[in-house]
């Protein structure tokens, strides 16, 4: 048994050492409609966010970039820098992109990527099971992003730990399990009934405010973006509990994961948000989501008086039923 253990150490080093350790050679050409000159450019993604790395000359509607990166990883090709860009699941190897400019590069293609094969069919399915597709592709990137990306926002910590149990040990070693395996820790000390963890952030007038400052009323944490439609589509509903509450102890306290203060500025105005924000205007790096482990928004954590959570991701009716409980 302890030759086996061994065994199995070495294999998991092994494994964990063939990933993604050393850059390897990728050649992508491609094709750009309707665009004969301009700049086209390679993009690394990072905690939802797309980094710029390389760029290459459109030349007759073609272009090639030739490189050693990571791989396999998830990158993404853009002639506009801050759009979002294509997609691209990158392998050792030639890759080819024909691409669409228009709808967001919704009609392009790639070609030469198993990896962007798979990515591209799950994305045409629907009600995915996300453990029954990690068995099908426990050893394929995809299976890494997607758990991370499309469901470490839905799952309890202990159902992220389990999936993480169904990935190849190749895997392990990834940004994206890496991610998820310090978001189990996460999200397991800011459950309901554990003390909410304070923070400082600067309010739109540049000032510290703290969580704590707060302490005595029941405080909706609100995770927002001014960029988010779903979150301005919830904020008429806040609006709405806020004033019909915070006459008997209920009050909001902001989190704003925008990028420019002009833009987080003018959504305050806009929908007359009257309440405590704060912002450091990192995007998904901010420090206060990482602190809550917020993945996706909207997101919102309801704390008492004494600074307990006693709930998560209260949205719409839900949100006025549990303070019509609490506030009678």
């Amino acid at each position: 048994m302890k030759n086996l253990n061994i065994i199995t150490a070495l294999l998991l080093l092994v494994s964990s050492a063939l990933y993604a350790t050393e850059k390897n050679d990728v050649t992508i050409t491609g094709t750009v409609k309707g665009v004969n000159s301009g700049k086209i450019y390679l993009q690394k993604f990072d905690n939802k966010m797309f980094f710029s790395i390389d760029s290459a000359e459109i030349k007759d509607g073609k272009f090639e970039f030739n490189q050693k990166l990571e791989l396999p990883e998830l990158y993404g090709l853009t002639l506009n820098q801050p759009k979002s860009p294509l997609y691209v699941f990158l392998e050792s190897g030639e890759i080819h992109a024909t691409i669409d400019t228009a709808r967001n590069y919704r009609e392009s293609t790639i070609t030469g990527s198993k990896s962007n094969d798979l990515f591209t069919a799950f994305k045409k399915q629907q009600d995915v099971k996300i453990d029954e597709f990690i068995k099908e592709n426990p050893a394929s990137i995809v299976s890494a992003y997607v758990l991370y990306r499309n469901y470490s926002y839905r799952l309890t910590p202990e159902e992220i730990e389990e999936n993480i149990g169904y990935l190849d040990p190749s895997l392990h070693q990834t940004p994206y399990v890496a991610v998820l395996k310090e978001l189990v820790g996460t999200l397991s000390a800011v459950s309901v009934g554990k003390p909410a963890p304070d923070f400082t952030s600067t309010n739109p007038k540049g000032k510290s405010v703290s969580l704590s400052s707060h302490r005595g009323k029941y405080v909706l944490l609100d995770f927002w973006a001014a960029w988010c439609g779903p979150c301005r589509q919830e904020n008429p509903n806040i609006v709405k509990a806020y004033q019909k509450y915070k006459s008997k102890g209920f009050d909001v306290f902001a989190v704003s994961l925008d990028r420019t203060k002009e833009a987080w500025l003018k959504a305050i105005k806009d929908d007359k948000l009257t309440w405590t924000h704060v912002s450091d205007l990192k995007y998904w790096n901010s420090e206060a989501a990482k602190l809550y482990g917020v993945r996706a928004i909207p997101s919102n954590v309801l704390i008492d008086p004494d600074g307990i959570i006693i709930a998560r991701n209260l949205k719409g009716e839900e949100l006025h039923k549990k303070l019509a409980e609490l506030l009678k």
